[in-house]
C-alpha cells in the first residue's frame, strides 16, 4: 500500500468511526459503549478531520460575554453540556473562562475531560435526553453544547433543559450539524421556545465549518425565563 493510498484508507476509517456514532438513534447504552471503545483514538480522529466545532463554540461564547455580559470571564459560571473529552473546556480556558463545569453521557470521556484540569467538576453518566436532575434551575450564567445536537444523539427538545439550568438573562451557545438541523427541524424547536418566552436567538452563524466536509450552524440564545420544572420538555 503506497503512502497516499494508506493515508486515504486511514481517513476513510476515521470518517466511518465518526459517522457510525450517528446511527444509534439516541440509544444511550449503545452510545456509551461506542464512545467508551472510541475514547483512546477520539481526539486524534477528530483533530485529523479538522474538528472546528469546539473552537467556534468557545469563540462565540467569548463574543457573547464581550457583547452582553458586564462581568469578567473568570467570574462567569459555565456548564459544558456533553463535554466529551473536554475540547470545548480547553478552548474556553484559553479565552479566560475559569468557572467551568461539565457532564457527559460516557464516563470514560468525562474522565479525560477531568484530566485536562480546566473544569471545576465533571460528571459522567449524564444523559441530556433525560431531566438533568443533578443541576438546579437557573444555575449557570452560560451553557455551551458542541457535538451533541447531532444525528443519533439528542433530539432538539434537549435545548429546553439547557435553558432551564441557565439563569434568566444568561446565554446558551450550541452547535447543530447541518444534516441534523435539516433532519430534525431544530429551528421549529427554537420557534416554540421563543414563542413561549423562554429564549431568543441573539447570534446565528449559518453553514460554518465543523468537521471534515460537514458544516454546522452555531447559535447563541439569551434565556428570558426558566422553562419550569426539571425535564419539562415540549412534545
Amino acid at each position: 500500500m503506497d503512502t497516499l493510498a494508506g493515508q486515504n484508507a486511514f481517513r476513510q476509517a476515521r470518517k466511518r468511526r465518526i459517522e457510525a456514532s450517528h446511527a444509534f438513534d439516541g440509544d444511550a447504552d449503545r452510545l456509551i459503549q461506542y464512545y467508551r471503545e472510541w475514547t483512546g483514538s477520539y481526539e486524534l480522529d477528530v483533530e485529523r478531520e479538522h474538528y472546528r466545532g469546539p473552537l467556534i463554540v468557545a469563540e462565540l461564547a467569548g463574543a457573547v460575554q464581550a457583547a452582553y455580559i458586564g462581568r469578567e470571564r473568570a467570574a462567569i459560571a459555565i456548564l459544558d453540556a456533553g463535554c466529551g473529552t473536554g475540547l470545548v473546556g480547553v478552548e474556553l480556558a484559553h479565552l479566560g473562562f475559569r468557572l467551568i463545569d461539565g457532564f457527559d453521557l460516557c464516563e470514560t470521556m468525562a474522565e479525560m475531560a477531568r484530566q485536562t484540569g480546566t473544569y471545576r467538576n465533571v460528571q459522567g453518566d449524564v444523559d441530556l435526553k433525560r431531566p438533568l436532575s443533578d443541576y438546579s434551575s437557573a444555575s449557570y450564567d452560560m451553557t455551551v453544547c458542541c457535538g451533541v445536537f447531532t444525528l443519533g444523539h439528542v433530539r432538539p427538545n434537549g435545548l429546553r433543559e439547557l435553558a432551564r439550568v441557565t439563569r434568566p438573562n444568561g446565554f446558551v451557545v450550541v452547535s447543530t450539524e447541518r444534516s441534523y438541523a435539516d433532519a430534525t427541524s431544530f429551528e421549529n424547536e427554537v420557534l416554540r421556545l421563543q414563542e413561549a418566552g423562554v429564549l431568543t436567538p441573539v447570534q446565528y452563524l449559518r453553514n460554518g465549518r465543523y468537521i471534515g466536509d460537514e458544516d454546522a450552524h452555531y447559535w447563541a440564545f439569551q434565556v428570558h425565563q426558566s422553562p419550569g420544572g426539571k425535564g419539562n420538555y415540549l412534545a
